[in-house]
């Protein structure tokens, strides 16, 4: 397992002490989650992505059609 040193200045020390209060997480944690996070966004992303750039003749239908 690695271990990683984190600087923080005192306006980052201060939010993550408060996420870590807010959420009942210690705060390494919250980095571990944070970075997950991350990662699914770029994954979602990189899916949409590919999907829109593979299909050759989009359809797409009015928000009155998706609601039906």
């Amino acid at each position: 397992m690695a271990v990683i040193s984190v600087r923080l200045n005192e306006d980052e020390e201060k939010i993550l002490a408060f996420l870590s209060e807010y959420f009942h997480e210690d705060k390494s944690s919250l980095f571990k989650k944070s970075m997950y996070e991350l990662y699914e966004d770029i994954q979602d992303i990189k899916f949409i992505e590919d999907h829109i750039e593979n299909k050759e003749n989009p359809e797409f239908i009015s928000a009155e059609d998706l609601l039906n």
